[in-house]
């Protein structure tokens, strides 16, 4: 079958959840199928990116967005209903690349990721399409809208009240609709449409040889992505000064991409802030412990099962562990408060049985749960059956 996958960022390097979801699941959908691509570039494009997707892809078209194109609609979408990102994301000379680029390789279906894409595939009714929502992206604005304050909550509530809208309007478009976990299917308007499509991890992390443990807390992420940010100043402002008063030894890695000015003020004698780091699964193997304090998010946090699948014990929030589903207390550790992280932070640091324990069960779980080859199966059932729909 010949598969159109739309993305709105080019999927490589791997440093952002999006990017890492499509490109294993385009690399797998292409052991059986032709997969064309068609992804914006809204930054400068990493020198090996096409190299890299051409390994997989059959075609691929990259179109770049100008500087002035993208303020022009974001200023020009205050006057518009639908969202922010949609109108970032959409252009006119844009959807003519798109429309040539289809007519020149006729796919037999159509993926869009995420809502900003969609607006390229709406005149195509005679071509089945699928949309991957990821996640709940409309519940994670709101529970953002609520913790910023003015006038980016204003901001951020217009912009949820328009994707919640914009949901409803887009989804008779699609045959299929996918999501990443069962927490997020829960928060959409359109769960009784929605098939759960989890995430995988990826053999290296199961496989990266062992490294000397250099580093005591581990957190990673793309350090410019809100959540991530709100999540490392919560480490380190609220949870390790309760930890430091009794182990003042300790130090944590912030380990990610771009890492934002509020992230590079957290460094410290005792708080490295890496950057990009060019093999992440080294990193992991150099930690003793990963926390990942995850409050204001949705979706499912492929740190949490990377880190997992590297046999570090891991400690992390109900929030973030819904969505990975792992048994309390027996493969991972929980807490939803300042004093509560740093209380498993304390006790793992003592109790060197039971971080071991913790380790060995997670990476079984993640082994036997996760994969991108289980994951890809779903997605293509669902793209085949919409044929025959």
């Amino acid at each position: 079958m010949k598969i159109l996958v739309v993305l709105s960022r080019v999927p490589w390097p791997l440093e952002k959840g999006d990017k890492l979801r499509a490109y294993h699941l385009m690399k797998e959908l292409a052991r059986k199928h032709e997969v064309y691509l068609f992804c914006l570039a809204d930054t400068k494009v990493h020198p090996e990116a096409e190299q890299k997707l051409r390994e997989f892809c059959t075609e691929i078209f990259i179109y770049r967005l100008s500087i002035w194109g993208k303020l022009w609609r974001l200023l020009a979408s205050v006057f518009r209903k639908s969202p922010f990102q949609v109108n970032y994301f959409y252009s006119k000379n844009a959807q003519v690349a798109f429309d040539q680029f289809l007519e020149e390789n006729l796919p037999q279906h159509i993926v869009c990721q995420l809502l900003r894409t969609t607006e390229f595939v709406r005149k195509y009714d005679m071509i089945p399409k699928s949309i991957d929502y990821m996640d709940a992206l409309g519940a994670g604005m709101l529970k953002m809208a609520k913790a910023a304050t003015w006038p980016l909550n204003k901001v951020m509530m217009t912009e949820y009240n328009r994707l919640m809208n914009y949901e409803k309007e887009i989804e008779p478009l699609f045959q299929k609709h996918y999501i990443i976990s069962e927490q997020d299917k829960l928060q959409m308007p359109t769960a009784s449409q929605l098939k759960v499509i989890p995430n995988g991890v990826g053999a290296k992390f199961f496989e990266a040889e062992a490294q000397e443990k250099s580093i005591d807390i581990l957190f990673t992420g793309n350090m410019n992505y809100r959540p991530n940010v709100e999540s490392a100043r919560f480490l380190i402002k609220e949870v390790m000064p309760i930890v430091w008063k009794q182990m003042p030894e300790l130090k944590v890695t912030l380990a990610g991409a771009t890492p934002s000015p509020s992230v590079l003020a957290l460094k410290s004698n005792r708080v490295q802030v890496t950057g990009w780091v060019d093999d992440i699964a080294k990193v992991y193997q150099q930690a003793r412990i990963f926390v990942a304090p995850m409050l204001i998010n949705s979706g499912m946090q492929n740190k949490l099962l990377e880190a997992m699948a590297s046999g570090i014990p891991c400690i992390t929030t109900t929030l973030a562990n819904n969505a990975v589903k792992a048994k309390k207390e027996e493969q991972v550790l929980i807490g939803d408060t300042a004093q509560e992280i740093a209380n498993q932070i304390i006790r793992l640091n003592h109790d060197h049985m039971l971080a071991n324990e913790i380790a060995l069960n997670a990476k079984k779980f993640v082994e036997e749960t996760y994969s991108w080859e289980s994951a890809c199966e779903l997605l293509e059932e669902a793209i085949i059956n919409s044929a025959l729909d």
